[in-house]
């Protein structure tokens, strides 16, 4: 409630005798009036009783002057000539304010009141089995063919990163470029795997979803010839000792995988295509073609791969391929095809220059062999998904049909109570 103002209106002391007048017409009463024959007047007070105003902290708060002492009171109920009547009158700011709070209410619509239409299915035992009997029929088919497309794919996995060093100090061998690191490792092919074949390079404990190694990286340089200086968001790697900028810039560009290899099966060497390996759309969208590597791995410390400074970003597929970060510690990315064909028992002999330094941080690096299929790569886990999860609907929808139409519901059955009580519409 707003503040209060008070308003002392004078009223003249009538001439009539104490009590109520007589009724005039039907309807009306002459209020009541002073007594002059007892000696005392009626006060009316509106909006709160007389004896609320005898406290001075809460006169002062309703902004009125405190009655002075007792014999001020009691002249208000002798026989003054001009008794007092307080008045309550409403604080406009307060009318204002309520008419305010009228007009933001939000206008009505069908969807502000959630009374659009809607469809509530009615949960009957028969379109419970009836749903449960169409999601196994769907579910379990698609789970065998994907199923049977994961057994069809083979694949070849062979960890090097062990092999390919002595046993006494990993990391200063592969941190000296003096020292020849050519390894050889040979692969006999279970099957007959039909072309093309994908190449993939695995390395494991490797976090790329790190935030700071993500953020290290700019995107503005690698697609802008005019924002080749933007190299703020790539420290450590983001200038040269001079200061010049160093083009692609940050960790992830700096980190790029450069083991090779080289194939050949029963002693006849195999091309290893490394075309339209990257993304279509990393290669228009992300990379520029008119922007060529520059200061690039000439630091103290050599992190990776080099980069051919005569090549434009947008066809150096290798480091477009890595720069797609991995969201898991163990990942694989595409390093090229074989588009010929491999039969059973051949001999696959590959020569790897082991240079990517993975020992450091206790990661593992291995070769995988591929064939696709439409579903992929080799991957059984969605297969056994859609079988688990359609045979399980099938079992309850036989379950229901069982507990509901085969076996008499009784009091003892508290499985088929259940079922009735959510069931029932």
């Amino acid at each position: 409630m707003g503040l209060i103002s008070w308003a002392q209106i004078n009223i003249p002391p009538p001439r009539e005798a104490c009590g109520p007048s007589k009724p005039i017409g039907p309807r009306k009463r002459v209020p009541l009036r002073p007594c002059t024959t007892c000696n005392r007047r009626i006060v009316r007070l509106v909006g709160f009783s007389l004896s609320l105003f005898h406290s001075p902290s809460l006169s002062a708060f309703l902004h009125r002057p405190p009655f002075p002492d007792a014999a001020h009171h009691r002249s208000l109920t002798s026989s003054s000539p001009s008794p007092w009547i307080w008045v309550a009158a409403m604080d406009p700011l307060e009318s204002e304010v309520d008419s305010r709070k009228s007009n933001n209410k939000p206008r009505y619509s069908k969807f502000t009141q959630q009374e659009l239409p809607a469809c509530k299915p009615l949960l009957t035992p028969g379109i419970v089995i009836s749903a449960f009997l169409l999601i196994g029929v769907i579910f379990v088919p698609i789970g065998l063919a994907s199923l049977s497309a994961s057994q069809e794919i083979v694949e070849l996995v062979d960890r090097y990163d062990a092999n390919c060093v002595p046993a006494s100090d990993k990391v200063e061998f592969i941190q000296n470029s003096d020292t020849d690191k050519t390894c050889t490792r040979t692969l006999t092919v279970p099957k007959h795997m039909k072309s093309p074949i994908q190449i993939y390079y695995q390395i494991g404990d490797f976090y790329q979803n790190h935030r700071r190694y993500v953020k290290s990286r700019s995107d503005k340089q690698l697609r802008y010839k005019n924002a080749v200086h933007l190299t703020k968001d790539c420290d450590p790697e983001g200038n040269t000792i001079d200061g010049a900028p160093i083009v692609p810039c940050g960790l992830i560009a700096w980190s790029m995988f450069n083991d090779t290899y080289t194939i050949s099966v029963n002693k006849k060497a195999i091309n290893v295509n490394k075309k339209d390996i990257a993304w279509k759309s990393d290669k228009t969208s992300k990379f520029g073609s008119d922007i060529y590597p520059s200061n690039f791995q000439k630091g103290s410390l050599i992190g990776g791969a080099k980069l051919n400074e005569s090549i434009p970003l947008s066809e150096q597929e290798d480091l477009i391929v890595w720069m797609r970060t991995a969201a898991l510690p163990t990942f694989r990315k595409l390093y090229g095809r074989i588009e010929t064909d491999i039969m059973a028992n051949d001999q696959v002999t590959v020569v790897i220059q082991n240079n990517y330094n993975t020992y450091s941080f206790g990661g593992s690096k291995a070769l995988v062999l591929s064939t696709t299929s439409w579903i992929g790569g080799k991957n059984s886990f969605i297969g056994v998904a859609y079988l688990t999860i359609g045979g399980l609907c099938i079992f309850l929808a036989v379950g229901f049909v069982v507990l509901l139409y085969m076996v008499k519901p009784s009091s003892s059955c508290c499985f088929c109570l259940i079922f009735y009580e959510f069931t029932d519409p």
